[in-house]
């Protein structure tokens, strides 16, 4: 749950920080305070995108973190634990920097992220509803998400998607077979020549490397000999070869060693060093005594380095480089022979479209179960939201197979009894449209694992009883579990109706103020008593009486 939100100037946010609790919260203010300054906060902190002038006037950065409890989020746990970035406080921390010049920075658990990350993550803590919800909701796709995720088909959904592609790219290739049919057989006939060729010259680029240096060896192998015994000759075997030199240099510092002992730092190196020297001679007399001129291995590698840069040219790449095209090679004959072999091919495609429609049919019958559970239970909630006789259905209606199915998913709505049920995007007003709407969220949401949900004046077209009704609803939803976590769930409101404020758990009050010639948004939590004036002055407007004051205490006790 969202425990804790902190902004820095942000807008007309100088500086904030609200705690919340679970269950039903309310946010309320007058038009104009910045209630949904909140949620744009909240909103860029769980990875929205970040748009121009949303530092306040004259600071350089706005900063909005917020901390989130996620001991039974298990989504959300595993989440970090693939990322890395797990801790052992069951604590998440997400912050966001937004700077003037419009760069934007995000942060998990002070590690810097991309803000996909930010949002991929944020997804798993919270859900918000705006208006903008009610017409999404006459998408179709938001309509078949939606009964997806109701029946817990979205799993389902997500493998037949996965199996249409592997069905429809193997009917692609064939189709495409089928066309180029001759131009396949030609390069196919091209590359196997070519790789014939390739298979009798590769190498990896670690054995082109030996073989330079085997070349470069029995190129200088004159030179190599001539050296080696110019070199033992100057180390040992000459009449002032540097061994008889630095024995003379031993003797003699052996000698000064009796007058003083500190000569024999000096002695005690130099026997190292001539050890050494030992060393490197024993070495060349044995390297010089196996070394010789072979003409022959240097012309078979002569000519096998130039077949292979003759290869290479010829192909178009460098030596090291052989290998790799021969595999790229070998796995596009692999490719065109399945091709050549249209049985094969045919066989794939068609055992592809038979797990691809096994799967769709699994997700049609999960579909038929859901859509009546989802019909009737809006149907229900239609009533209480004084859509009497209303009824609300899915319809499924059976297409050739798609990525998404094998129907088409729509809701329909029948505002009144004896009407027709009509698709939703025809039928319902504004008003209609947010009652249905909430009708909607409110059932769906009872599925959902999201612990934390926010509706943004989802209540806009709603008045009279029926605003207590959606009052009821969302604080009823508000003291609902998590269905998968078994956790508490959250539910924040901004709400403009006293009907649906005065039902509210805790109360959050927006407001708005000039200081130092600057308009400045603040929110604080309201006691009883402040609670009293905020519900009157929704139900009374400006000038407050005492009997609003009374009806607020009136609407606050029930």
């Amino acid at each position: 749950m969202l425990q804790s939100l902190s902004v820095r100037d942000f807008v007309i946010v100088n500086q904030l920080d609200l705690d919340f609790e679970t269950g039903f919260t309310v946010l309320t203010g007058e038009t104009g305070a910045g209630k949904s300054i909140l949620i744009d906060a909240l909103s860029l902190a769980l990875g929205a995108r970040a748009e121009g002038g949303v530092t306040r006037a004259g600071c350089d950065k706005a900063e909005i973190s917020a901390i989130f409890a996620i001991t039974n989020n298990l989504e959300a746990k595993q989440w970090l634990v693939d990322a890395e970035m797990e801790n052992e406080a069951n604590e998440l921390i997400l912050r966001r920097v937004m700077y003037a010049d419009g760069r934007s920075r995000a942060f998990i658990n002070g590690a810097t992220v991309t803000v996909a990350q930010l949002k991929e993550l944020g997804e798993l803590l919270v859900d918000i509803y705006s208006q903008n919800a009610h017409h999404s909701l006459l998408k179709l796709a938001t309509q078949r998400n939606v009964l997806d995720n109701f029946g817990g088909l979205s799993g389902l959904a997500l493998q037949v998607s996965a199996q249409y592609k592997v069905w429809h790219a193997l009917n692609q290739q064939r189709l495409e077979v089928e066309k180029n049919a001759s131009a396949y057989a030609d390069e196919l006939a091209d590359l196997r020549d070519n790789t014939r060729e390739l298979a009798q010259v590769s190498l990896s680029p670690v054995e082109w490397e030996e073989l330079q240096q085997e070349h470069l060896r029995l190129s200088n192998g004159a030179g190599l000999i001539t050296g080696g015994e110019e070199c033992r000759e100057l180390l040992s075997e000459g009449e002032l070869s540097a061994m008889r030199l630095l024995s003379q240099v031993q003797h003699k510092l052996q000698s000064l060693c009796e007058y003083d002992t500190a000569m024999a730092e000096a002695a005690e190196t130099l026997d190292s060093a001539i050890i050494q020297l030992e060393e490197t001679s024993r070495f060349l007399n044995r390297y010089l005594q196996r070394a010789e001129l072979d003409p022959a291995g240097l012309a078979k590698l002569d000519s096998r380095i130039q077949n292979i840069h003759n290869t290479a040219r010829k192909n178009r790449v460098k030596p090291e480089e052989l290998a790799e095209l021969l595999l790229n090679s070998q796995a596009r004959m692999a490719e065109l022979e399945l091709f050549a072999n249209d049985g094969e091919l045919a066989k794939q495609e068609t055992q592809a479209l038979a797990t691809y429609m096994q799967l769709a049919k699994q997700l049609s019958d999960g579909r038929k179960a859901a859509a009546a559970k989802l019909g009737a239970q809006i149907s229900t909630e239609m009533q209480r939201l004084s859509l009497s006789g209303g009824k609300f259905e899915v319809a499924l209606t059976e297409q050739a197979p798609t990525i998404n199915g094998l129907e088409q998913v729509e809701f329909l709505v029948a505002g009144h009894a004896g009407v027709v049920a009509r698709p939703l995007a025809k039928v319902a007003s504004g008003g209609e449209l947010s009652r249905i709407s909430l009708a909607i969220r409110v059932v769906t949401a009872q599925k959902e694992s999201i612990p934390t949900m926010i509706f943004d004046e989802v209540d806009v077209g709603i008045g009279g009883g029926v605003a207590e009704v959606v009052g009821q609803l969302l604080k009823q939803l508000g003291e609902q579990q998590d269905s998968k976590n078994l956790t508490e769930r959250q539910v924040l409101v901004i709400t403009h109706l006293p009907q649906v404020a005065a039902l509210g758990t805790h109360h959050l009050r927006v407001s708005k103020s000039l200081v130092n010639a600057q308009t400045l948004s603040t929110i604080a939590v309201l006691d009883d008593e402040a609670r009293v004036e905020e519900i009157a002055r929704m139900l009374g407007g400006i000038e407050i009486t005492e009997t609003t004051r009374q009806h607020a205490k009136e609407m606050l006790a029930r």
